[in-house]
């Protein structure tokens, strides 16, 4: 497990980055496309697409709409809606998000991608990886483990510089 006040999160996406390459490869992943979750997911999709030598746009997922929470939780007024400008169906699809706590917004956005086709595969890269699993769901790729105090969560500052902070939950 990190401390978070040691994490360079420059390089942990390359660490990431050269950990996707050999998926790819090992995989016979072709030709895939890459899909970050907004927001934290798409800053690192983007510095992984540029780091991978990928080609083609970025998607851009907002799953807001497709979270079970959002009831809970609130909605912000200005949701903006997803960018996804390739077609899904058959295709192998990189899925790229920052944190990965209850497995809540990984469930929302493979709902989501899933209205848009059906992939070939999906290869789910986070950044930090952190207990507290509401939903059987792991990531294929992370750059750490975090633990934290039920009090606190973490989230990705950015986009330049990318930096991970721990605060304190919201009551």
């Amino acid at each position: 497990m990190a401390d978070i006040a040691e994490i360079n999160v420059d390089t942990l996406i390359t660490d990431i980055a050269s950990r996707v390459a050999e998926r790819i490869e090992s995989h016979g992943l072709a030709d895939p496309a890459i899909i970050g979750i907004r927001t934290g997911g798409v800053w690192l999709a983007e510095r992984l697409q540029t780091l991978l030598g990928m080609t083609g746009p970025v998607g851009e997922l907002n799953i807001a709409f497709y979270r079970d929470d959002f009831s809970r939780i609130g909605i912000h007024p200005t949701v903006e809606p997803s960018q996804l400008p390739f077609a899904i169906d058959d295709r192998d699809l990189l899925l790229v998000d920052d944190i990965l706590f209850t497995g809540r917004t990984i469930r929302a956005a493979m709902n989501e991608i899933f209205d848009y086709g059906r992939p070939r595969s999906i290869t789910l890269i986070v950044l930090a990886d952190r207990s507290g699993r509401e939903l059987p769901i792991d990531a294929n790729i992370y750059g750490t483990r975090i633990t934290l105090e039920p009090d606190q969560h973490v989230k990705l500052l950015g986009p330049d510089p990318l930096r991970l902070e721990i605060c304190a939950t919201k009551p």
